[in-house]
């Protein structure tokens, strides 16, 4: 492999791993046909249990987690994507 910016081939390629953290969120659907009944039901007839489980309940989030490939040059210290 050559680096573009100086045209050397002491190049290094390393694969990085990068983990973001993605909130899970109801769908269309979900919101169309239960969410717009269910939702103002449950605050009413359950609002101290309801208000409990969002200060404590499950954390509706996932980490995505996506890999690439970075080379670096090592003369001029140029970086780019493969």
């Amino acid at each position: 492999m050559i680096c573009p910016k100086c045209g050397s081939a002491n190049v290094t390629v390393q694969v990085i791993n990068e983990i973001k953290l993605k909130n899970k969120h109801h769908g269309f659907f979900w919101w169309f046909f239960i969410g717009f009944w269910w939702v103002p039901i449950k605050w009413i007839l359950f609002t101290l249990p309801a208000l409990i489980f969002k200060i404590f309940g499950h954390k509706k989030q996932k980490f995505v987690n996506k890999q690439k490939a970075m080379c670096a040059c090592q003369q001029c210290g140029n970086t780019w994507n493969v």
